[in-house]
């Protein structure tokens, strides 16, 4: 059974629809932290048709101390990025990136908020493309200009005074690894720790070892181990708003519409003025 447009898709599933003639645009989102060679990967090796998506050229404004790594970019400049894309208002979006999806919810996440209203991630992402026998193609893809329009607001995201807020009244969860919420380590901002109050969810398990996301059952048991409950109020944070997105992504495969604190640690940690816990 097929998910909700804006759910997972799997590999057969997806390979059916293009198949079909359908209009699916492939975005390929290859990135990792400290890693800048995600266009030369794609360029070895994507889905049929897929169009690199440049994580802090197009789905990030220029990073600053006062506003994060990767700040949300400009309506007006993601709508640019979608029409180089090709995207045109109606089409079906499927994200990827290399595996589970770290990097293509930033996609999702940005789209959806934007308001696109069918968007999906590649359960398992090329990995469980090829290992499901499709094949892949080599060199850059340029599609003809899109036509979307895009507008932001359509998905809720938090300030840093408002994931203080929450962390106090409803929940906050820190999807960075254990040892940087903890404050054991911190590799790239310049504080260690988390938001008092957060309760740390790293956003690794919300995927089985295979890269695919664990079953509602088991994201629900998850979550609500951690304290998110139906009618919870939620807010996710990482590092830069990127990994969070994931999380999101996760929550709402559950019905638990969950609010992106897009500076994330990166925008908190810069600012004196605000307090950090540890442990």
């Amino acid at each position: 059974m097929s998910e909700s447009p804006t759910g997972l898709i799997g590999a057969d599933e997806l390979a059916e629809r293009l198949r079909s003639g359908a209009r699916v645009r492939l975005l390929d989102v290859r990135w990792q932290l400290g890693d800048p060679h995600g266009h030369r990967a794609y360029l070895e090796g994507h889905l049929p048709g897929a169009v690199f998506v440049d994580l802090d050229g197009e789905l990030a404004a220029p990073p600053s101390a006062e506003a994060g790594r990767h700040p949300l970019p400009d309506p007006d400049a993601l709508q640019r990025a979608a029409r180089r894309w090709g995207l045109d208002d109606g089409d079906e979006v499927v994200a990827y990136d290399a595996g589970g999806g770290l990097a293509a919810a930033r996609a999702w996440w940005l789209l959806r908020w934007a308001g696109v209203s069918s968007v999906r991630l590649l359960d398992g992402g090329l990995r469980g493309w090829t290992e499901a026998g499709h094949p892949v193609e080599t060199g850059e893809v340029r599609p003809e200009p899109g036509n979307v329009t895009l507008a932001s607001g359509a998905l809720p995201v938090l300030d840093a005074d408002a994931a203080a807020e929450l962390a106090g009244t409803g929940v906050l969860l820190d999807a960075r690894a254990a040892e940087r919420y903890l404050g054991h380590t911190e590799p790239v901002d310049p504080r260690a720790g988390h938001i008092p109050g957060a309760v740390n969810a790293p956003t690794g398990e919300n995927l089985t070892p295979d890269a695919t996301f664990l079953d509602k059952e088991a994201l629900a048991g998850r979550f609500g181990a951690l304290g998110v409950k139906e009618g919870s109020e939620v807010g996710v944070y990482c590092g830069s708003g990127v990994t969070a997105a994931h999380t999101v992504f996760a929550l709402e495969r559950i019905g638990i519409r969950a609010a992106l604190y897009a500076g994330s640690w990166s925008q908190w940690s810069n600012d004196p003025e605000r307090p950090v816990a540890t442990g």
